[in-house]
């Protein structure tokens, strides 16, 4: 089997959205799993061949996508967020692209915000000054996508493969070879920085991490935390954050 597919649906809105995304993704992926994550992450109606992972009670996103990865046997899997809809020919680009690279890792789309722009989706991995300005009010003062431009890779070329350090982990394509070399995802993040924490094992692993714009994703880029400084989520991502430092303690000498 070529390329398995991987949906994580946590309550009835993420439910709902698989609606548009999930005919996208199950025209594209030789199987196809719904992994339900607590009360109300079961879509309504699904085709017969997509199999439903169910949880009782909600787990962590990276708990939610090695269950799926346990449960599938394509030589690819790929994990897509219930409002990212992919684009015919989407797959087989990056299928394509993965095959003709064999150290290829992680491989990721051009992502698409609603009104046809570019999302900033591949990125550089973080550092402490750019954490520190993006997730507390100084983002207000210092807006990201104009004074971070080296993060976010703006200046990179948009027409051509990129080889990157991190991508959204919207949508990713993995090598199920890289997967089971490092374990898979970090169970231990319970949201956000998961993506990040994989790109940088997968690096240290000698897996190359490409941005692969001939197939295109479209994403309605929530940014939660991005919107508010003093919530609940904002304290997840700072766990998670920290969580990263410790794992990767040379991260904190990366000031810039």
């Amino acid at each position: 089997m070529k390329v398995s597919g991987i949906f994580v649906a946590t309550g009835p809105s993420e439910a709902a959205m698989l609606g548009e995304s999930l005919p996208q993704l199950h025209a594209q992926v030789d199987e196809l799993v719904v992994v339900a994550n607590g009360r109300g992450g079961r879509p309504a109606s699904l085709p017969p061949d997509v199999r439903v992972l169910e949880n009782e009670q909600p787990l962590g996103f990276s708990a939610n996508v090695n269950k799926g990865i346990a449960s599938t046997s394509g030589e690819y899997v790929v994990i897509a967020n219930p409002d990212a809809i992919p684009e015919p020919g989407c797959i087989a680009a990056l299928v394509e692209f993965a095959d003709g690279h064999r150290r290829c890792g992680i491989a990721g789309p051009k992502m698409l915000n609603p009104d046809g722009t570019l999302q900033a989706s591949r990125r550089s991995f973080p550092t402490i000054g750019g954490t520190i300005v993006r997730r507390t009010p100084l983002r207000s003062l210092f807006p990201p996508l104009r004074w971070q431009k080296r993060h976010y890779l703006l200046d990179a070329p948009i027409d051509e493969p990129l080889e990157v350090d991190t991508m959204l982990g919207a949508f990713l394509l993995m090598r199920r070879a890289m997967l089971e070399q490092i374990g898979g995802w970090d169970a231990g993040y319970k949201l956000y920085v998961e993506d990040i924490d994989l790109s940088y094992r997968a690096m240290k692993a000698g897996w190359e991490r490409w941005w692969v714009p001939a197939a295109v994703v479209r994403h309605e880029y929530q940014a939660v935390i991005d919107k508010h400084f003093f919530t609940r989520r904002n304290l997840w991502h700072m766990h998670a954050m920290l969580r990263f430092l410790r794992k990767h303690p040379e991260r904190l000498f990366a000031l810039r």
